[in-house]
């Protein structure tokens, strides 16, 4: 996936949650993009995401 398709995929997946009412912060963009690239794996960005989130189990 180039670069630019990601970017606009994410912006727009997050307009989307948005427009529900949420939020969706820049970090958690880039651990998105992180993953989309195969930066990092799913285990990673699941344990990345659920320690932002305070989640322990």
């Amino acid at each position: 996936m180039k670069v630019n398709t990601i970017d606009k995929s994410i912006n727009n997946a997050a307009a989307s949650i948005e427009m529900e009412g949420f939020h969706i912060d820049e970090q958690s963009k880039i651990w998105c993009k992180q993953l989309l690239l195969k930066e990092i794996t799913m285990e990673e960005y699941i344990s990345k995401v659920k320690q932002k989130a305070g989640v322990t189990a």
